[in-house]
């Protein structure tokens, strides 16, 4: 990939390149990356449509669902014709016409396999599934491969993130949700209110670019958001040295057998 932005690049993105924290440096570093976004929903939808607008120069794209009427209230990358479509068809429709200068691949459903082949390629890994399942999977992905990943969850008017980076040894998903620890209900149950999903999702895609580009960030800081109060709560989190996923010398082979759970 070049290593010198077009004209064309230097005015579509220039009003973040004006930015001295990003200037025409962390331009060519958003420009030279690879990205993988697991889940294309109410949190994948936002993060990929401001990461594609921002110029990253590669996003996988990775989602086994197709298009409901329920996902429009909240899911903003698809209009009401792309119902019964697979989502990474509809999504790389509409991101190819925001942005046709980058490049997509989309992927099936991830499962333990997919993610080891290609989570050592990418830069960092955004979880923005909907189920523990494939939460815990790919956790279990990145901190195998030592790469960055930012994952989100949201229901109701509430939402929590979080950057975990391996190199800092930061506490991971394992470390804070146990694989014995009761789920809380998923929005198909809950319910949820739309923006706040956006809130989580749009967070992870800045977050995304603050790692890309070397800038200051609040890596392993668990932060909670509640959408009545538009509060941030943030807490420091502390690795666990007994998980089996970040800090057993048996990691390699940790295996995630357990049942699936449901899908939101």
């Amino acid at each position: 990939m070049t290593n010198m932005l077009s004209d064309d690049e230097f005015l579509r993105y220039g009003r973040q390149i004006l930015l001295p924290e990003i200037g025409e440096t962390g331009q060519l570093k958003l420009k030279q990356s690879k990205v993988l976004i697991v889940g294309l929903g109410g949190l994948g939808s936002p993060a990929s449509l401001y990461l594609a607008a921002a110029g990253v120069g590669e996003l996988w794209l990775a989602d086994g669902d197709k298009v409901d009427s329920s996902n429009l209230q909240r899911q903003v990358l698809y209009r009401t014709a792309d119902r019964h479509q697979p989502k990474t068809k509809a999504a790389c429709a509409h991101l190819i016409a925001l942005n046709p200068s980058i490049k997509y691949k989309s992927l099936p459903a991830v499962d333990e396999a997919l993610l080891a082949e290609i989570v050592p390629q990418m830069d960092v890994v955004l979880d923005c599934s909907d189920n523990m399942l494939t939460r815990q999977r790919v956790n279990a992905a990145c901190m195998r491969a030592q790469k960055p990943l930012i994952t989100a969850a949201a229901t109701g008017w509430e939402g929590q993130l979080l950057l975990i980076e391996p190199a800092q040894q930061t506490a991971c998903y394992h470390c804070l949700f146990p694989l014995n620890e009761e789920t809380g209900l998923s929005c198909r149950e809950a319910g949820i209110v739309g923006p706040v999903v956006g809130m989580l999702g749009t967070a992870q895609a800045l977050l995304t670019m603050q790692l890309l580009c070397d800038l200051p960030r609040p890596t392993g800081i668990l932060q909670r958001f509640d959408g009545r109060t538009l509060q941030w709560q943030r807490l420091k989190t502390q690795a666990d040295p007994t998980c089996p996923v970040c800090h057993s010398s048996a990691s390699s082979s940790y295996s995630l057998e357990f049942p699936t759970c449901k899908s939101a």
